[in-house]
């Protein structure tokens, strides 16, 4: 479509063990079925009309294929990007933004996509190759794979070519720096985070004729709201925010191969849980769409205070006492946040 990513990056055995709808509904009616009965519930909150089942089979693709490769279906378990981060966005995160806005904020194809990508932006964590450009190889791979999904589950690429830029774009801007750079040709990317906030100025330089493209500019803007709904932890309720820190933490230490049980996860840990969460919050965290920033920024405003606290508590904690493992430090951060 605009990014050329659809041929980048092949099926693997999660894409054949799961090649359609059918096969995603006979895995989830075994293993979860209530994510069938919740997904439905949202799509069906939105619109119920024909093309609804198509919309309900792509988030279903997407959230068995998800929890196959990375999830709980599978042996190479993410703690944090899984099939429940699907429901996190889709559930929580979006029905609080489409009780806040109002359903009749944007049309019922504009949430409909923010359905989608809740289920697809993940689909991949292991990639090795990366994409041209600022867009990760990941969310690159991930564009690719929900092309195919789509596909499979009765879209059409030229008649329905809304939803595929659409998410194109979404789960582009989804990549997330973790650092703060200068731009560059190849980044674009000011401020480090979420790439959504700049992926239209990447744009002017690699395809200039996108402003003219009705598809590509719904998909930049819906882009943005996708970035802030997927980065929302920000802006939930402060026991929210701290289980999500948890989860990405006990999943930095397996990608990182450190057993949190030993004493070499410990400093990593809490280097994550302390500056870490900081950073995250205070330097990458930006809000891309007035939306997100209505709904979401009130309850950011009121987390601040403990973001620095509890951090600081946990440096302070094992400055006095060195920690035995990641483990012990998780436990100690998990105790704080309780009592923040």
């Amino acid at each position: 479509m605009i990014l050329g990513y659809a041929t980048l990056y092949q099926a693997d055995a999660s894409e054949t063990a799961l090649p359609d709808a059918k096969a995603a509904r006979e895995l989830l009616a075994q293993k979860r079925p209530d994510i069938i009965s919740r997904l439905e519930a949202r799509i069906l909150s939105v619109s119920n009309n024909e093309a609804t089942r198509n919309y309900l089979d792509v988030a279903l693709l997407g959230t068995a294929r998800l929890g196959l490769r990375h999830g709980s279906f599978g042996s190479d378990f993410h703690h944090y990007h899984n099939e429940d981060h699907v429901l996190d966005l889709a559930e929580r995160r979006l029905g609080r933004m489409m009780d806040q806005c109002g359903l009749d904020a944007m049309p019922s194809e504009d949430w409909l996509a923010l359905v989608l990508f809740s289920a697809c932006h993940d689909l991949r964590q292991r990639e090795t190759k990366d994409a041209p450009g600022p867009v990760g190889g990941n969310e690159a791979a991930s564009i690719s794979e929900t092309f195919r999904i789509l596909d499979a589950c009765g879209f059409n690429q030229i008649t329905d070519r809304s939803i595929y830029v659409a998410l194109e774009l979404m789960i582009a801007g989804s990549t997330f720096d973790p650092r703060l750079s200068e731009a560059s040709p190849d980044t674009a990317n000011l401020t480090g985070g979420a790439l959504a906030r700049s992926l239209g100025l990447w744009l002017d330089g690699v395809k200039p004729a996108w402003r003219q493209d009705h598809d590509a500019r719904r998909g930049e803007r819906l882009g943005r709201m996708a970035a802030d709904i997927d980065t929302a932890n920000v802006g939930e309720a402060f026991s929210l925010l701290g289980r999500s820190a948890l989860q990405l933490a006990e999943e930095q230490l397996m990608r990182r191969h450190l057993n949190p049980e030993q004493p070499e996860s410990a400093q990593q840990a809490l280097n994550f849980l302390s500056y870490g969460q900081q950073h995250y919050f205070f330097d990458l965290h930006r809000f891309s769409s007035r939306e997100a920033e209505r709904v979401f920024g009130p309850q950011k405003l009121a987390n601040s205070e403990k973001v620095r606290s509890t951090s600081a508590a946990l440096t302070d904690h094992f400055q006095s006492l060195s920690a035995a493992n990641g483990r012990a430090v998780m436990d100690t951060f998990a105790t704080l946040c309780a009592k923040a």
